[in-house]
């Protein structure tokens, strides 16, 4: 079926090109239902966004709740994976409070996850895949990639409580120098130590030469972490090597950077974690990474890592105008 470029609107030409990318990779569409047991949300408020929930009484007199939430949801619906992978995409909307209205709104989000054993090729698919879903949106877009277990890793080194963890990631996700200088100066993180989180904040830009400055951090380092601490550090610098070795040679190349202020819930995520930006839009209209924790918290044995298109974020998108757009099945 040919559906005349006038007849869908930009946001939904992009909807059905980013199914298409995805169906033609393997992954299957997954369909959820609009709401869920308000406790599952309940008990994971601080993996969302927004903590606002929209509520109501099921006629069995169970609370539930309109689903804020798609990850949530795959997760909760997939409990025995083993050591098999599955692929899945989905086209839902969810129902949050708006950061710009600050009224919950029904958003449209596109994306994907994969579940259990997660290996190193899964974890490059699904990065490349989110270049390339940057790639279907805009002709000028950049995938910044961290590794949030660097970060803690040279958190674990401050020997600091939960709380202060929590607020020197909130400055490296800021960029805040300032706050990162006071944080540290309250809580005796001096030296060496506060030096290396200074330089995480500024630490942008090409992948491999911000590849050599974190095995200089790494050096540094080493005399402060623990044996498992070092080889956990190692591995994610090799697993970000990786990453840059699986876009050379690519279009997506130029794509691609390091950024350590792409930070999420260290409580939850863990790994590779990374933001997609497009020319035009000032927030970022992609996000995702690993979240094994989160799989944990669940009482899931397997691995998961995805990520999430904000549709509502990318406002007119003139690369669509006048397409036609093929709809299958």
């Amino acid at each position: 079926m040919i559906i005349e470029g006038a007849d869908l609107n930009n946001r939904e030409k992009a909807m059905f090109a980013l199914r298409a990318l995805y169906s033609s990779h393997g992954f299957s569409l997954y369909r959820m239902s609009k709401f869920e047991e308000f406790d599952l949300y309940a008990r994971n408020r601080d993996f969302m966004d927004s903590a606002s929930i929209i509520t109501f009484t099921d006629t069995d007199g169970m609370l539930m709740a309109l689903k804020p939430d798609v990850t949530l949801s795959i997760v909760k619906n997939n409990r025995h994976i083993g050591d098999n992978i599955r692929k899945v995409y989905y086209n839902e909307n969810i129902y949050r409070v708006s950061p710009k209205t600050h009224y919950f709104k029904e958003i449209m989000q596109v994306g994907l996850e994969c579940l259990g054993k997660i290996d190193d090729a899964c974890i490059c698919e699904v990065l490349l895949m989110a270049a390339e879903s940057l790639k279907v949106l805009s002709d000028s877009a950049i995938l910044d990639i961290s590794n949030l277990d660097i970060l803690s890793r040279i958190i674990e080194a401050c020997d600091v409580s939960g709380e202060v963890e929590e607020k020197i990631t909130k400055c490296v996700g800021e960029k805040n120098l300032h706050g990162l200088n006071r944080v540290c100066d309250e809580n005796g993180i001096g030296g060496q130590k506060k030096e290396l989180l200074q330089k995480l904040i500024t630490l942008y830009g090409d992948p491999e030469e911000v590849l050599g400055e974190l095995e200089e951090v790494f050096y540094d380092l080493s005399g402060d972490l623990s044996e498992e601490s070092k080889q956990i550090y190692g591995d994610s610098l090799r697993k970000l090597n990786m990453i840059i070795e699986a876009f050379e040679g690519s279009d997506l190349k130029d794509m691609l950077r390091i950024d350590f202020s792409v930070v999420s819930d260290l409580n939850y995520y863990n790994g590779i974690i990374f933001k997609g930006f497009v020319e035009g839009v000032p927030d970022g209209v992609l996000s995702g990474g690993q979240y094994d924790k989160l799989m944990n918290n669940m009482n899931r044995k397997s691995r998961a890592i995805g990520f999430a298109v904000y549709m509502d974020y990318l406002g007119k998108l003139s690369k669509f105008d006048g397409e036609e757009v093929i709809i299958r099945g």
